[in-house]
């Protein structure tokens, strides 16, 4: 709640033009003198306890009032205060309640000005040092000034079930780092994450000046790395069960559950005016499925039921000097799976299950991860059983986080988080146990003539896109010689005829590897020999094949395998093109394919960057 106290002379004001969400019943005209006018603009944080809200403002105003020495008080919407508002009846909810408990609780006279109104006002501010007073109320617990307080307790669970202190854990490497992080241990500041260089120098994403912070533009190499990490993880759901759908990027802030599960994250967003309707750009597919859980036929018979969808974009409004490189941005693609269970033990199940989902994708992306398990005191107590159960299938020690109450939607939770080059994480996959949108969204079903209103899991089996390819470009810290996986590779080979004499060899060669469903390309620029060596291995190209006289009399193929090699140590074989193309073939396994997003003739392909 945003509120500014004016001590006035006179404050009058008159309704002229109905809005949509106009109120009726409050008089169109009215004025006061010598008053307290106690401009309101309700949040949508404020929807999280609004009668909490409506004690502390009115109380705040009575207060207020008396140091003033006023007995006369005007209570006037406001929205311009702030820019993220509640949904309207929320609004006047509290409005009405700051009135109300104004009158029942005070000797003052209130007026109310109506909400929804266009109005004209005037008010003459007396201008003393205390005529002009602003404040923000945040809802607290129980009653005004009781600020309801979270405490956290830490601790390690190994495989074999055992409880450790967190400090016996500070020097085990990625783990280390991850209880560092979250239980608030000083670290390095640093300088700018390694990725951020690395992300323009291989040509893959820039920042876009013409559009706002946190947006990027997307160059072929890595349009063609975030569409095939699209397709991995669209493959992984198909074959857990999941169904695709598609929803809309933005949101009406009327509907009071879309304004409720909204105000979450109510700081954050992206908000906007659309003709006489308030708008929100959404932050995850939340919205979206929910609604169409809303709208389904439910049977117990159907669950667990998984819906996905490849959230692009979502949208977070994070702060400014926070957006940097790909690590936090304010549009990303998200992989957002819902899954709607049974009961808490149908759920319980399903989050075993689509924890083991991230942790394989840390092994696929070859990305090592850590991981921190949350939940609520009263969680834990009644499933500590199960929880050492996902840590021992982890087969890795976890950090546990346990919360004395609950204060998100979630009543639990995992993060995976890679690590990035100056030690610090990187949240990547993510299951958590929802036990309000159900409600909030009024997602049910019937089992003996009783409504259920069943768990929700949210998962992402690999975090954001863009937090991948961050993950995978720090990762290149760790090696001795930096690549990319061999699937992601934007190219896979890279065939550099000796002289002009040799390109028909080479052409043929990458005609063979192309029908192998691999991406080839020719270095037939008119450079030496070892500059075109060196810019393939200043691109990360896996395979390097050179085509000489000697190569076109043998049928083979001079190969630098990039995987094989060590700094300033190339590792060389002699492959014909079949050879080459069934090696490349088998290193790829069964991940996703896509051809060149580029020119197959490096004397056609342009510099972005």
């Amino acid at each position: 709640m945003r509120i500014l106290l004016i001590h006035s002379d006179h404050i009058s004001y008159e309704a002229r033009k109905k809005t949509p969400v106009a109120e009726d019943g409050i008089p169109p005209a009215d004025a006061l003198d010598d008053a307290l006018t106690a401009f309101c603009a309700v949040e949508a944080g404020d929807e999280e306890n609004p009668d909490d809200i409506i004690t502390r403002t009115a109380d705040e105003i009575a207060a207020t009032a008396g140091k003033l020495d006023t007995d006369r008080v005007m209570v006037y919407p406001y929205a311009h205060l702030s820019s993220d508002l509640s949904s309207p009846d929320v609004a006047v909810r509290v409005l009405r309640g700051i009135e109300e408990r104004l009158k029942s609780t005070t000797a003052l006279t209130v007026k109310r000005a109506p909400f929804g109104w266009y109005k004209s006002f005037s008010l003459a501010c007396k201008g003393h040092p205390l005529s002009e007073l602003s404040r923000t109320i945040v809802p607290g617990e129980g009653s005004a000034g009781e600020i309801k307080v979270i405490e956290h307790e830490f601790f390690v669970l190994t495989p074999e079930g055992e409880r450790k202190e967190t400090t016996e854990f500070l020097d085990s490497g990625d783990l280390g780092l991850l209880i560092t992080k979250e239980t608030g241990l000083s670290v390095p500041a640093g300088g700018e994450p390694l990725h951020v260089e690395l992300m323009r120098a291989k040509e893959l994403v820039d920042y876009e000046p013409r559009s706002d912070v946190g947006h990027h533009r997307w160059m072929p190499k890595g349009k063609l790395v975030r569409d095939l990490l699209s397709d991995y993880v669209l493959s992984l759901v198909l074959d857990y069960g999941g169904m695709p759908v598609e929803t809309p990027v933005m949101y009406d802030l009327a509907d009071r559950a879309i304004n409720e599960h909204a105000a979450k994250f109510g700081e954050r967003q992206y908000r906007f005016a659309s003709g006489n309707r308030n708008m929100m750009l959404r932050f995850a597919a939340c919205f979206g499925m929910f609604s169409i859980m809303h709208d389904m036929h439910i049977s117990k018979n159907t669950l667990p039921m998984k819906m996905y969808e490849l959230s692009t974009y979502s949208f977070r409004h994070e702060q400014k000097g926070e957006c940097i490189g790909l690590k936090r941005l304010r549009a990303f693609t998200m992989p957002d799976m819902h899954t709607l269970c049974r009961d808490m033990d149908d759920a319980l199940v399903s989050f075993e299950e689509q924890l083991m989902m991230g942790w394989r994708t840390g092994r696929d992306l070859a990305t090592p991860l850590a991981g921190v398990f949350r939940c609520t005191r009263d969680f834990y107590a009644e499933n500590e059983g199960w929880v050492k159960k996902i840590v021992a299938m982890s087969e890795v020690p976890m950090l546990i986080e346990l919360l004395s109450d609950r204060v998100h939607y979630w009543i639990a939770k995992v993060d995976l988080a890679a690590i990035d080059g100056q030690g610090r994480p990187i949240e990547n996959p993510t299951v958590q146990i929802d036990v309000e949108s159900a409600l909030r969204f009024d997602i049910k079903y019937y089992e003996d003539g009783e409504t259920v209103y069943p768990p929700i899991l949210h998962c992402s089996p690999t975090g954001s896109i863009e937090r991948v390819i961050c993950a995978l470009l720090e990762n290149t810290a760790r090696q001795s010689v930096p690549r990319l996986p061999l699937w992601l590779s934007p190219v896979q080979v890279r065939l550099v005829p000796v002289s002009d004499r040799n390109i028909p060899f080479a052409e043929a060669a990458a005609a063979t590897l192309t029908r192998a469903g691999i991406r080839a390309d020719i270095d037939d620029r008119e450079e030496s020999m070892n500059k075109k060596v060196r810019e393939a291995g200043m691109e990360w190209v896996p395979f390097v094949a050179v085509v000489g006289d000697r190569e076109e009399e043998t049928g083979t193929l001079t190969v630098t395998i990039r995987s094989l090699s060590e700094p300033k140590k190339p590792y060389k074989e002699s492959l014909s093109a079949d050879s080459l193309a069934a090696r490349v073939r088998e290193e790829m396994g069964d991940m996703p394919f896509r051809p060149l997003y580029t020119s197959k003739k490096l004397s056609k392909r342009p510099r972005f960057i």
